[in-house]
């Protein structure tokens, strides 16, 4: 049996392969919606030369929310089907990617898969191995939400009260998450990641303030748990460094990510513990852009 229509957002303000991977896997009645900021932003001259199935989506300046919040509700708004796809344009999508979601869900309900964040410059690459605990195995353990590969339905949620809720926080699959009931299947996107120093900071300090907003109890005792840990490693840092190594291989193998920077598992670990003191002590943060103080998980604001 064919899966119903589907809605596909993709916010972008440029147009990237992975719009074409995207639209290349629409069927008859689908749609992809990309969503821009603005009339002026690239993207917009390129949307009208797509066929009908392909529409622009203007969000406008955000306001109390995040840029990428603000994409989304709009896009949800304008969505014409009641079967939703949330997907991003910074990884490969392979031809079969919208199919694969459409099984899993007649499997499993809601479903999304998994980011495996790869740096583009030495810090990215250097938190690789916390990225992949974090960001992977976390997701998949606690069956959440990854907004560059998620599918649902409407009635899987009460959908006003997510989107008024989205249209005053910052993150929208840490958001979806509470609000929908997912599974997460074990596959993952490549995501590159960073390309400056000063990127990668910046990101590292949403996703903790991000992990902190929507799980400040977790992020807590977590903190503190691998606070102690590192400190107590440091009295055995060459066997601290080989099980860090294996362990982290481990779950590297576990999701099937190949990358050398299994390896820095240890480091990774001694760096995550200033850089989380860096992350609680900064006011504001940078994405996409736009500078942020992010208060509390409802209370955002847009710096100049």
């Amino acid at each position: 049996m064919s899966p119903p229509p589907t809605s596909v957002l993709l916010p972008t303000t440029r147009w990237t392969p992975a719009c074409d991977e995207v639209a290349a896997q629409l069927a008859e009645d689908d749609e992809l919606l990309v969503v821009c900021d603005a009339e002026t932003d690239p993207v917009a001259d390129h949307v009208r030369d797509q066929p009908e199935n392909v529409r622009l989506v203007v969000a406008g300046e955000p306001s109390g929310c995040s840029g990428k919040a603000n994409a989304i509700a709009a896009g949800m708004d304008a969505a014409r089907h009641d079967r939703v796809a949330w997907t991003d344009d910074d990884f490969r999508h392979p031809p079969d990617w919208l199919a694969g979601l459409h099984a899993d869900y007649e499997r499993h309900g809601p479903v999304s898969e998994l980011p495996a964040f790869v740096g583009r410059d030495p810090l990215s690459m250097l938190l690789e191995p916390v990225y992949v605990l974090g960001g992977t195995a976390s997701v998949y353990a606690g069956d959440m939400v990854w907004g560059g590969a998620v599918l649902f339905e409407r009635d899987d949620l009460e959908v006003d009260a997510f989107l008024a809720d989205l249209r005053r926080t910052v993150s929208d699959d840490g958001l979806l998450s509470e609000h929908l009931d997912a599974t997460a299947v074990r596959r993952t996107r490549r995501v590159e990641i960073g390309g400056t120093v000063r990127e990668s900071l910046e990101r590292h300090v949403r996703f903790t303030k991000i992990a902190y907003a929507h799980d400040p109890v977790g992020m807590s005792v977590s903190s503190v748990g691998i606070t102690g840990l590192v400190t107590a490693s440091l009295l055995v840092p060459v066997y601290a460094f080989v099980v860090a190594a294996l362990l982290f291989a481990g779950c590297y193998a576990a999701f099937g990510i190949r990358r050398w920077t299994a390896v820095l598992g240890y480091p990774a670990l001694l760096a995550s513990v200033p850089l989380l003191a860096y992350a609680y002590a900064r006011r504001t943060f940078v994405w996409g852009g736009r500078r942020y103080r992010w208060r509390s998980k409802f209370d955002v604001e847009l710096v100049e």
